[in-house]
């Protein structure tokens, strides 16, 4: 049978598929080829001005969407503007995944202080990072997208990781944010390859003489960032795709929105890295996006679709309700934590 560039993968031709994951790689090209070909510390000017461009992708995809996506109807059972539904879903779909990857952030600084890894380093850890979580986000959601389109009452499953997850992020305000141990990670690493503790490049493996005096590939503490950070994007999917799903069912807009989101905030991870002591509300946006997100899930599918008892919600209600508690949450971070507002603090705990 011959390959037909028209065949249809989860809703849509391969060609959207090919064009899609084409413009991810010229954009990653354009990153670590073109725009940051050497090793130094980006500041957060730079890093706002990435996202920025990131961003301004992520909008332009929301416009082609917009006027020329072919939503598949399966997906979209209330029926209507199809294409209008595939929009407001996709930037819902961005806005909560860019919301929910920014405690992953503070996650990611985390590893890089316990490994160790240099500032002019630490771009290339993040970019490769982003190759990894593109592929480990397109198998979640690959087997997501098929196990709700089968099984619809999944759903239910969804909501309820979405709501203990959320109770679990509001119980622990007051807790500082915890990275995966790096402790098992080392020694899953160690039992493949040896691991040298020194840093003298970019490199993920280096050649060194190990005891016997032979040369022989060692991983360096960057490889063990990476393989640590890839291990805390797969934990967090756990809550963030159950979260776009419920959102929208259409594979390919899960996909990217997530995908978009990804790559926005690990640009813009410089600037928030120096700023993640000023976040002290987020966690409790993020936990009310959570509950509601999942409280949600039942609300449209038991209680409207199954039983009848109330209107059904649509997906710009979800974009509206991260918009604001997640807004709000930063305004509320930004503002409690503002210079002054620090200053007189520490002359109350100076008296």
């Amino acid at each position: 049978m011959p390959f037909d560039i028209y065949m249809h993968f989860a809703g849509q031709p391969l060609w959207l598929w090919a064009a899609f994951f084409a413009v991810i790689g010229f954009a990653l090209w354009l990153d670590l080829g073109v725009v940051n070909t050497k090793d130094e510390v980006i500041s957060p000017a730079r890093s706002a001005l990435m996202w920025g461009a990131f961003a301004t992708c992520a909008l332009g995809f929301a416009a082609y969407v917009y006027f020329f996506y072919e939503p598949d109807p399966v997906y979209y059972p209330n029926g209507g503007d199809l294409r209008t539904q595939a929009a407001i879903q996709y930037l819902t779909g961005y806005m909560l995944e860019t919301a929910l990857a920014f405690d992953n952030i503070f996650v990611i600084s985390m590893v890089m202080a316990f490994f160790a890894v240099p500032p002019a380093y630490q771009h290339r850890v993040l970019f490769w990072g982003i190759m990894g979580a593109i592929i480990f986000r397109a198998l979640f959601i690959g087997a997501g997208s098929v196990i709700v389109t089968q099984l619809t009452w999944v759903l239910y499953i969804f909501a309820a990781i979405l709501i203990f997850s959320g109770w679990k992020m509001m119980s622990s305000l007051k807790e500082a944010h915890t990275a995966p141990d790096p402790g098992w990670i080392v020694r899953l690493v160690e039992r493949f390859v040896p691991v040298t503790r020194d840093i003298t490049s970019h490199n993920f493996f280096v050649r060194l003489p190990n005891a016997a005096g032979k040369v022989v590939l060692f991983a360096t503490p960057l490889f063990l960032a990476l393989i640590t950070i890839e291990v805390a994007d797969i934990v967090f999917a756990i809550d963030s795709v159950p979260a776009v799903f419920a959102v929208t069912q259409d594979p390919f807009i899960v996909y990217t929105s997530n995908i978009f989101a990804i790559l926005g905030l690990r640009s813009m991870y410089f600037m928030l890295a120096a700023a993640v002591d000023r976040f002290v509300y987020l966690k409790v946006g993020l936990s009310a996006v959570l509950i509601l997100i999942g409280v949600k899930i039942i609300w449209n599918f038991l209680l409207a679709k199954q039983l009848h008892l109330v209107p059904y919600l649509e997906a710009h209600w979800s974009l509206l309700a991260t918009v604001v508690l997640v807004g709000g949450a930063i305004l509320a971070s930004l503002w409690k934590t503002r210079p002054s507002q620090r200053r007189k603090e520490d002359h109350l705990k100076t008296h």
